[in-house]
């Protein structure tokens, strides 16, 4: 658990938590930038990486796997500056998230795999990070994912198409070049930013349409 104290200000539900999970599935940049810009908006971030996360955490930015304590406090802080950061392993079925009883504004995956989306889509519980995403959906809580894979088989689609008709927001990692980005970075931002739409969150991390001739 990686822990600090925020002074941002409750929701209407009284709480600014958000269930965080990421996957193995490309794109781990992404997940990491939601957790950061979060933190740096002073709101309480739970987070549960499944092994196949950590996996692409080692193999796309490098992270110590091994030492996941360490590489999480390297990336966020141990305190984070700002925000609360509460880590937990991925078969931690027993943890506070896996219950309907803990309150949170709702749950984001990013990324997230094919695998772990069927997982939802069929409504298997097998780790800490799809019972999660479970509680979310019977709790009436917002659900978001991001899947990273192409191409996209019948399966694939079929499994967001049932998602979504239950009202999880899908947003395939699909950025877009309006914004004219310069560096890798920027096209990070703008799907992170798109996510951050979805749940709700202000934020500047990409220039919005027609935002130059207003």
């Amino acid at each position: 658990m990686v822990g600090g104290i925020g002074a941002g200000g409750p929701d209407r539900a009284g709480v600014r938590r958000w269930v965080i999970g990421m996957t193995g599935a490309s794109g781990a940049v992404y997940g990491v930038e939601l957790v950061r810009a979060l933190l740096e908006r002073e709101y309480e971030v739970h987070l549960v990486i499944s092994d196949a996360g950590w996996r692409v955490l080692k193999d796309e930015l490098g992270w110590n796997a091994a030492r996941r304590g360490d590489a999480l406090a390297a990336a966020f802080g141990n305190p984070p500056e700002r925000g609360v950061l509460v880590h937990y392993p991925p078969n931690d079925i027993g943890a506070a998230i896996a219950s309907g009883s803990f309150r949170c504004q709702g749950m984001a995956i990013v990324p997230c795999s094919m695998g772990t989306l069927a997982a939802i889509a069929a409504g298997a519980a097998d780790n800490l990070l799809t019972r999660a995403a479970g509680v979310a959906l019977k709790e009436g809580r917002p659900l978001i994912i991001v899947p990273r894979e192409t191409p996209l088989s019948a399966i694939h689609l079929e499994n967001m198409l049932k998602l979504a008709r239950l009202g999880v927001r899908v947003i395939p990692a699909m950025p877009a070049f309006y914004t004219r980005p310069r560096e890798l970075m920027d096209v990070v931002r703008f799907m992170v930013g798109k996510v951050m739409d979805q749940m709700g969150v202000d934020h500047e991390l990409y220039p919005r349409w027609g935002e130059a001739h207003e």
